[in-house]
C-alpha cells in the first residue's frame, strides 16, 4: 500500500505562521481566565464509551470515533453487538470528561470549582469552513455555584478574552431552557413533545418562520397550537423588553425567578463589561446538547454566519455519575473559528519580540562559528528572537521566506569578514 502524505480527511497540518498565532491566542486565553480565578486541568482524549453515549450529547453521539477492545478482549468473530467489541471512544467535547473528572476528584477540589480546559476533541463530522474532525476546544466551567454569579462570571471572562484579541461589536445571545419549555407548553404542546419542537425551532435562522411552521405541521402538530406558538415569537420580537414581556405572558406556567434571573445576568454583564459587545435576548436560541437545564448562551461575531462559541447551565449531569446533583455552568470559545477569523483578517501579534535571522556563510566554522553563536546567545538574553541558519545560494529567496515567517532583520556572517 502506498503511503499518503496528506492528513486524514477532516484533519490538517498546521503551518508555523498559524501555529504562532495559535500559541499567542492560547496565552491570552490562559492569562485572562487565570485573572478570573479559573484553574487549568487536563483530561484524557479517550473516554469510556458508556460515558460518551449516555444520551447527553445530542447529535454529537452519532459522531463518535469508537475504539475497539484490545488483545484477548477483542473477539470480532463471535460478537453479536457493537458493545461486545467497543469499550472506548475519542471525546467529542470537553464537558463529559470534565464531569467525570469532577466526580472522581471532587474531594480534592475547591468548591465552587472554576475549571479551564483546553484540548483536542474529535467528531466524525462533515468537514467544512471552520469545522474539522479534530479540533481544539477551550472551555471554562464553574461547578458548585447555583446562583447567577456563575453565568455572569463566565460571560465576562469570555467577552474580556475576545476583546483582548481585538474582536468588537459581537453579540452574546442568551436564553433559558426553562423559558423555551414554558413557551411551548403555553402554546399547547405536550411536555413530551418539547424536544421535537426545539429541534425544529433551532433551524429558525436557516429556514425562517415559514419553514419552522411548515416543519411543525409536517411533524403532525395541530395548526392552532403551531399558530399560537409562532404568534408568541412574533409578539416577543416586537416587544421593547422581550424578557419582561414573556414574564407577564407566561406567569401561569413559568416561575418568575427564571425571567428575573435572566434579566439580572443581562443587566450585570452590561454594567461590568469592558469589551465592545451586546447582550441580546434570543428566545429562539436552543443549543443542541440535551444536558442543558437552564441558562444558555452563544457568541455571534460579525462576518461569520455560525456560532463562535456557546454554553449554558447543566445542573443534572454530575448526578448521573455520583447520584447527587451539583450545579454546573460552562462556556466554550470556538477556538478554531476564532483562529480562522483572525487569520482571514490579517491579524498580527502585538508587541512581538524582534525576530532576527543570522545568515551564516558555509565555511564559517570552528572559532568563527563559536563567535556567531555567542552573539546569538547574548541577543536572545536581551529578549530578541534569533534564528541561526546557513546562508543559501539563493539568498534573496531565503530572505523572502524568512520575512514571511516574521523575520524583519538579517545579519550576515561571511568567512573572510570574520577572519579580518
Amino acid at each position: 500500500m502506498a503511503l499518503s502524505k496528506k492528513p486524514v480527511t477532516g484533519m490538517r497540518d498546521i503551518l508555523p505562521q498559524e501555529m504562532e498565532i495559535r500559541d499567542y491566542v492560547i496565552g491570552v486565553i490562559k492569562d485572562t481566565y487565570g485573572k478570573f480565578g479559573f484553574t487549568s486541568i487536563e483530561t484524557p482524549g479517550v473516554e469510556n464509551i458508556a460515558n460518551l453515549t449516555n444520551k447527553q450529547g445530542g447529535d454529537n453521539e452519532k459522531l463518535i470515533f469508537k475504539i475497539l477492545k484490545r488483545g484477548e478482549k477483542l473477539n470480532i468473530a463471535d460478537a453479536a453487538t457493537e458493545e461486545e467489541v467497543v469499550d472506548g471512544g475519542l471525546r467529542y467535547d470537553l464537558t463529559v470528561p470534565l464531569v467525570r473528572y469532577y466526580s472522581n476528584n471532587a474531594a480534592q477540589l475547591l468548591s465552587p470549582f472554576k475549571a479551564l480546559q483546553m484540548g483536542n476533541v474529535w467528531r466524525a463530522d462533515r468537514p467544512q469552513r471552520g469545522r474539522f474532525r479534530q479540533f481544539m476546544q477551550c472551555d471554562i466551567d464553574i461547578l458548585g455555584e447555583a446562583s447567577n454569579l456563575a453565568e455572569i462570571e463566565l460571560i465576562l471572562a469570555t467577552t474580556t478574552t475576545l476583546g483582548r484579541l481585538g474582536f468588537k461589536d459581537f453579540e452574546i445571545r442568551i436564553n433559558d431552557r426553562q423559558l423555551l419549555k414554558a413557551m411551548a407548553i403555553a402554546s399547547g404542546f405536550a411536555e413530551t413533545d418539547c424536544d421535537s419542537v426545539f429541534i425544529t425551532l433551532d433551524k429558525m435562522d436557516k429556514i425562517g418562520m415559514d419553514g419552522v411552521e411548515a416543519e411543525l405541521l409536517e411533524n403532525g402538530f395541530a395548526k392552532e397550537t403551531v399558530d399560537r406558538y409562532l404568534e408568541l415569537y412574533r409578539d416577543v420580537a416586537e416587544a421593547d423588553n422581550g424578557v419582561a414581556y414573556l414574564a407577564g405572558k407566561l406567569e401561569s406556567v413559568l416561575d418568575g425567578a427564571v425571567t428575573d434571573g435572566l434579566q439580572e445576568i443581562i443587566d450585570s454583564v452590561n454594567g461590568a463589561k469592558t469589551a465592545s459587545f451586546k447582550m441580546v435576548f434570543d428566545p429562539t436560541l436552543v443549543r443542541g446538547m440535551s444536558y442543558y437545564t437552564g441558562t444558555i448562551f452563544e457568541i455571534a461575531i460579525p462576518g461569520f454566519g455560525g456560532s463562535c462559541g456557546g454554553g449554558g447551565r447543566y445542573d443534572k449531569m454530575i448526578g448521573k455519575f455520583t447520584g447527587k446533583d451539583v450545579p454546573a455552568c460552562g462556556f466554550s470559545i470556538g477556538f478554531e473559528r476564532i483562529i480562522m477569523l483572525l487569520l482571514e483578517s490579517g491579524f498580527r501579534i502585538p508587541d512581538r519580540p524582534a525576530k532576527v535571522a543570522y545568515l551564516v556563510e558555509k565555511g564559517v566554522e570552528g572559532r568563527d562559528l563559536y563567535d556567531v553563536m555567542e552573539k546569538a546567545q547574548k541577543a536572545r538574553e536581551s529578549g530578541t528572537q534569533v534564528l541561526v541558519v546557513r546562508m543559501n545560494k539563493n539568498k534573496k529567496f531565503q530572505k523572502e521566506q524568512l520575512e514571511a515567517q516574521g523575520y524583519g532583520e538579517f545579519v550576515e556572517f561571511y568567512k573572510e569578514a570574520l577572519k579580518n
